[in-house]
């Protein structure tokens, strides 16, 4: 999905409806009955409908996503992906009832009868190759008679929604002309012209330093924290329910208002103390973690097997200190970056203003001048494609900056442009008439999209989120000590 759930617990949820465009015929195979749960507890509310973690547990379990598939990536949001599917499947549900749609049952056992992986070499339907297919899904007719139902019941809401999306003819031959047509160019690299970054001296940069000091100012923090896992809170190797307990009672204290010594009282773990901390690198490490995180004082967070309790002791900002090699480096690129920014806006301004001529043009170039004939607006040998879609907006005679892939910088100038002779049978112009319907029928779905997150309310419930993790956690431990695909499944409190 587009993000995951924990970003838009209690908002509206965008983007859910087009998960359904791609839903996979036929695809309703489970794990049988070793994913069950009792629990009812509501996982997601849609304005005034529920929808249980049981709810949740049957739709894995016939999501045909397999056990282990959902065990190996529960670092990577799985759950998250899920939950967003099924809530994408109650809002077309509802959407359905708002438009009071339904579908005979003579229309579904045409659909069955038509469909030919039931049909012998002539095309007639044969019950048996049915049959078949209904034991190998574990399925029983009424019960795949009804998900078919509800599938054809979704098209046909799409069909209603993506309607009339037929482009007129004399249109898509104009783009298409416009996008095949030959554009001739001069061009040549601006990064001749730039401030060499080695010529920025130790005055130019407290000057830059001076300017932006809002912006340069870093924010540090000092902080403990400890590490939490099995092992140091329980003793023992693996996740249980007395682990998953002992956590909620610190979640519990948190809540309460306890202070980070006083959870720490019973626990008998190792306390970190980090002292002028920011993050030096990307990497996805503890602090980093804590870091992305400041703004809770105090808190229990995730970090893949392990859980992280820290302590914000103290947060405050400092200027960039040029005594430091790498802080200057640093500085040096960013005042090299800006020069560069400069110097590209000044020359946009004098081209949007009609101040920029070919003299200044050939100028800047001086004798660096190079030619290039661009064929289509797919072409992106030489510039970045979004460049090229902007060079075929321009008229003949224009001047602009482009980039390439590597994001250095061009300065062009459109010589001339040149209709190519194309002929409908082609290829090419028939798969581009495909599209265009296509690209229309989806620009009307995302407007759909949007109606829906107006009209409905989406609200998460985060803590049967995480316990739903932990029940996949902790069966992962499970499986290593056993063989057996059909593990027995923990109740979700």
């Amino acid at each position: 999905m587009l993000e995951t759930l924990k970003n838009f617990g209690g908002k509206k949820l965008g983007g859910l409806i087009l998960i359904i465009v791609i839903i996979i015929a036929f695809g309703f195979g489970g794990f049988g009955g070793g994913f069950s749960t009792n629990n009812q507890n509501n996982i997601a509310k849609i304005n005034k409908t529920n929808v249980t973690t049981q709810d949740f547990m049957d739709y894995v379990n016939q999501s045909g996503i397999s056990l282990d598939a959902i065990r190996t990536n529960l670092d990577n949001n799985i759950i998250e992906e899920l939950l967003s599917g099924l809530i994408s499947t109650t809002l077309i549900d509802l959407e359905i009832k708002d438009f009071a749609l339904s579908i005979s049952e003579r229309t579904i056992l045409k659909t069955i009868k038509d469909n030919k992986n039931f049909q012998d070499e002539n095309g007639v339907f044969q019950r048996v190759k049915y049959e078949k297919f209904l034991l190998s899904s574990n399925l029983s007719a009424p019960m795949f008679e009804l998900k078919l139902k509800n599938r054809e019941l979704q098209k046909h809401l799409f069909d209603i929604i993506g309607a009339g999306t037929i482009t007129p003819n004399f249109l898509i031959e104009k783009k298409y002309e416009e996008n095949n047509k030959t554009l001739s160019l001069e061009y040549f690299n601006m990064e001749g012209l730039y401030k060499n970054k080695d010529e920025y001296t130790d005055e130019d940069l407290l000057v830059f330093i001076k300017e932006n000091e809002d912006q340069l100012k870093r924010e540090y923090i000092d902080f403990k924290y400890v590490v939490l896992n099995p092992k140091n809170l329980i003793g023992v190797e693996e996740f249980n329910q007395e682990f998953f307990d002992e956590i909620d009672k610190i979640e519990n204290q948190i809540s309460e208002g306890a202070n980070f010594g006083t959870i720490l009282e019973t626990i008998k773990v190792n306390v970190n103390e980090i002292i002028e901390y920011a993050p030096s690198s990307e990497a996805q490490t503890s602090e980093n973690l804590i870091y992305q995180n400041k703004s809770s004082k105090l808190n229990l967070i995730e970090n893949g097997d392990d859980f992280l309790l820290y302590n914000i002791d103290k947060e405050y900002s400092k200027s960039p200190n040029l005594n430091d090699d790498k802080t200057k480096s640093e500085l040096a690129e960013l005042i090299y970056q800006k020069g560069k920014f400069d110097f590209n806006r000044k020359i946009l301004e004098e081209i949007q203003s009609k101040e920029f001529n070919n003299s200044k043009f050939e100028d800047l170039g001086n004798n660096d001048l190079l030619n290039l004939e661009v064929k289509t607006i797919n072409d992106d040998a030489t510039f970045d494609i979004n460049s090229i879609k902007m060079l075929y907006t321009l008229p003949v005679n224009s001047f602009t900056l482009v980039n390439d892939k590597d994001n250095n910088i061009f300065l062009v100038k459109i010589i001339d442009s040149k209709k190519n002779f194309f002929n409908k049978s082609d290829k090419d112009y028939v798969q581009f008439v495909k599209n265009q319907n296509t690209d229309n029928r989806k620009s009307i779905l995302q407007s759909y999209d949007q109606l829906l997150n107006n009209k409905y309310q989406v609200k998460v419930n985060q803590k049967s989120v995480d316990r739903v993790k932990n029940y996949f956690k902790w069966s992962l431990i499970e499986a290593s000590r056993t063989s057996s695909f059909d593990i027995e499944a923990k109740k979700i409190k």
